[in-house]
């Protein structure tokens, strides 16, 4: 499924942020339920070329041209310490937003399995992530929203790729675009 889809998430007006507070984009790995804010998505694409970066994390793929514009790419599965899955059909990418100590965005992509649908959560129905049982840091969750007929993790993308982790893919980037052919090459 090559989605093209681009996610409205205009976070200028007030009626916008408003109308999209409790809206969640959820996707899957594996059989787990993920979701982000809504307006964190920017748009959901089909896979594309991602070139490899040197001296980053193992869970960053590398970057990808995102209409003349180069975003680094993160593998969630790797991130999660889950199992490696082949990519399929229903594999894409989100394109998301994560907020800097700054004020300012930082854009990137995130390998997930595949997406489901914009669900609406109401803060009551959010508790917090169990301090047990659960193999990703807590800092990475806003919560556990209870739907109907499971149960979908709040993730804060801000802390799932952290300030230390962006300036350090920020640094790969920038080398990696001062590096000369054949230095590329070579690396």
């Amino acid at each position: 499924m090559a989605i093209t889809d681009r996610i409205e998430s205009n976070t200028s007006t007030r009626e916008s942020r408003g109308a999209n507070e409790n809206k969640f984009l959820t996707f899957c790995l594996g059989n787990e339920h993920f979701g982000v804010e809504i307006l964190r998505v920017r748009e959901i694409i089909g896979m594309l070329a991602i070139t490899p970066l040197p001296q980053t994390p193992p869970y960053v793929r590398g970057v990808m041209n995102l209409r003349g514009r180069i975003i680094p790419v993160i593998d969630l599965r790797q991130r999660f310490g889950l199992v490696a899955a082949e990519a399929t059909k229903e594999t894409c990418i989100v394109v998301l937003e994560a907020a800097n100590d700054d004020g300012s965005q930082t854009v990137m992509g995130a390998i997930v399995d595949s997406v489901r649908e914009v669900q609406d959560i109401p803060k009551s129905a959010i508790e917090p992530a169990p301090e047990f049982g659960c193999e990703i840091p807590l800092r990475y969750i806003l919560g556990m929203g209870k739907l109907k007929d499971r149960v979908v993790v709040l993730l804060d993308i801000a802390e799932v790729i952290g300030m230390r982790e962006r300036a350090q893919i920020a640094g790969a980037i920038k080398d990696t675009a001062n590096l000369t052919g054949s230095e590329r090459r070579a690396a």
